[in-house]
């Protein structure tokens, strides 16, 4: 796809449905680092004034740590503009935030995922990942590893460490939804009374969920336990704060893992020989997770607003300019890593962005790394076979790499968790 300016289009959220699109980015981070994007109206969604994409990795490195250029507090970090009005609330979410503000959000909340408590967390996702795992193989022999392993394995692992209830688990799921997948089509968005498409991020959209997360907190202060919304209600940190942190915990500590949980079976499933490396332990499990990382990022693209005039690879930026930089294009640009389409699970070194970079480094990166080791320990056990049994379908978007389904085929025997 090629837009007016005769570039490659990579805004478009339907390009993304059929894989990363390599050839597009390639050919932006060899001629156009730095490449206006028309933002057209798509799927209902109103059309914006463009942005920069941002596609070589030192580049994308460079906005993600210089945030007096490039903020996130400006316009806040998706593609599509909020409304003016919404802004003010949106801007109150640390991500959307810059330094000082966002350190003085992050040592507080980062204090509630202690290294003890995440390594505790440990037992409880094997366990869970080994009886999904036994569940995909009664299943078999053609069994979907989205419905029958990642999606509950992401969600329950969520819920345990947040210290949600089970019977509350379903919600979390709907806002995530609504949230994550508002450009797919199997998700119809809300419409105003004008039959416009309402952001999912307005406070209209999020007011069920915050008010779910002071009645949580508020159970938390009374009968607290060793999870990370007892420590948040315990904190000093305002209402809203704490309302946003539990926003923003329930979306991105959900679909990093599952996004990220799938694409890695995807790649596994693609790649036998690299799978068989993995199943016979020649290869760290931690080395192949970061490949595996790298091969599907879970975010393709965040966006930034300049702060000031500014140039970006000989590109001049103007303050007020929105400038994007695309994860799934960094993990592949050759100038920072050898042979970049060839799936190395020993890949090292391994400076891929998938987690971020700069102050807005992901949060949970510890987290999430700590469920995919657990998650891949097992399927080597338990699934040292497999193969696609049809296409995988993948989520509409251009923010979230999205796995939506994952057919695969399991032999009739073999080990078992």
């Amino acid at each position: 796809m090629t837009a007016a300016t005769g570039l490659p289009d990579v805004y478009d959220p339907r390009r993304y449905a059929t894989g990363l699109p390599h050839d597009a980015f390639r050919e932006l981070r060899d001629h156009h680092p730095v490449a206006r994007q028309e933002e057209y109206e798509v799927l209902g969604w109103p059309a914006g004034p463009g942005f920069w994409a941002v596609t070589r990795h030192a580049d994308v490195v460079r906005v993600l740590k210089d945030s007096t250029a490039y903020s996130s507090h400006l316009g806040a970090t998706q593609i599509r503009d909020p409304d003016a009005a919404d802004l003010p609330f949106i801007r109150r979410m640390m991500l959307n935030q810059d330094p000082p503000d966002h350190g003085r959000l992050r040592r507080l909340v980062s204090r509630a995922f202690t290294p003890g408590r995440i390594e505790r967390f440990e037992a409880t996702a094997r366990a869970r990942a080994r009886d999904l795992l036994r569940g995909a193989r009664e299943t078999g022999p053609t069994v979907d590893l989205v419905t029958a392993v990642t999606d509950d394995y992401a969600l329950l692992n969520l819920t345990d460490v947040l210290g949600v209830p089970a019977s509350d688990r379903g919600l979390l799921l709907r806002w995530t939804e609504r949230v994550i997948a508002y450009q797919d089509p199997d998700e119809p968005p809300v419409l105003d009374e004008r039959g416009r498409p309402v952001n999912p991020r307005s406070p209209a959209m999020l007011a069920e969920m915050f008010a779910y997360a002071q009645e949580l907190a508020a159970y938390k202060r009374r009968r607290p336990g060793d999870d990370v919304m007892t420590s948040l209600a315990a904190s000093p940190l305002a209402d809203a704060e704490l309302e946003m942190f539990f926003f923003l915990l329930t979306v991105a500590g959900n679909d990093t893992v599952r996004s990220a949980a799938p694409g890695s079976l995807l790649a596994l499933a693609e790649h036998p020989g690299q799978r068989r490396r993995l199943a016979a332990g020649e290869v760290a499990v931690d080395s192949a997770v970061d490949e595996l990382l790298r091969w599907h990022p879970p975010v393709l693209s965040f966006r930034r607003t300049a702060a000031r005039d500014t140039e970006l690879a000989g590109r001049p930026i103007a303050a007020g300019d929105k400038v994007v930089v695309f994860h799934a294009s960094a993990n592949y640009d050759e100038r920072a890593f050898a042979d970049p389409h060839r799936l190395d699970l020993g890949r090292s070194p391994n400076p891929h962005v998938s987690f971020g970079d700069g102050p807005h480094v992901c949060l949970g990166a510890h987290f999430a790394r700590l469920q995919l080791r657990v998650l891949h320990e097992e399927v080597r056990q338990a699934l040292p076979d497999f193969e696609l049994a049809g296409p995988p379908r993948r989520l509409v978007s251009n923010f979230i790499n999205g796995v939506k389904s994952l057919p695969v085929r399991l032999p009739p025997s073999g080990p078992r968790p």
